[in-house]
């Protein structure tokens, strides 16, 4: 498994370096905030879009038997590009979306309903990468899990051994096991 940025070639060097990789994950900024910061304004969403497709094309070229594409920033990104990204990402042949809230911008009301209409328009699984900025990783990650499922698709959940990850941390394995039985 593995996890690039969705280039064509990032793709082809991951390829080369372990050829027999069977499942990825593309990543690339969705957020108008992110493109114009990321990329210094260098960059228009049907750009980022482009770079998403021949990425997973690419990928798809070399094989990959499991492929997730990652919208980061995606709780800040417009709903009519969001859904026109994941859309897309599905028809080219991507498994599932990843819902990033990369500032942990989101409240669990937000995120179920964004997820669910998401994943009921675009008829695509969704993982959830939810980050603790404002200590909702974990409530975010299950509302929004919940609002996949009540959409009609399967969810995933990104979580790490006692909420360690990026930043201000990620959800919590065992906070988001108990939410999910209790």
């Amino acid at each position: 498994s593995g996890w690039i940025r969705a280039t064509v070639e990032d793709v082809k060097r991951t390829f080369d370096l372990v050829p027999e990789i069977k499942n990825l994950n593309l990543s690339i900024s969705t957020s108008q905030q992110m493109i114009v910061g990321k990329f210094r304004g260098t960059k228009s969403q049907k750009q980022i879009l482009d770079m998403a497709t021949e990425a997973i094309d690419a990928a798809k070229a070399h094989g990959v038997e499991s492929l997730g594409i990652n919208a980061e920033d995606a709780s800040r990104t417009e709903m009519d590009f969001l859904l026109h990204f994941a859309c897309t990402a599905r028809e080219r042949g991507a498994n599932r979306v990843r819902y990033c809230d990369t500032l942990g911008y989101d409240t669990p009301m937000t995120i179920y309903d964004t997820c669910k209409h998401l994943a009921h328009e675009c008829g695509v699984p969704i993982e959830l990468h939810c980050h603790g900025d404002l200590g909702m990783a974990v409530a975010n990650s299950v509302a929004g899990a919940m609002g996949v499922v009540d959409g009609g698709q399967d969810a995933y959940i990104n979580t790490t051994v006692n909420g360690i990850g990026e930043r201000a941390g990620n959800a919590d394995l065992v906070a988001v096991v108990l939410a999910l039985k209790y």
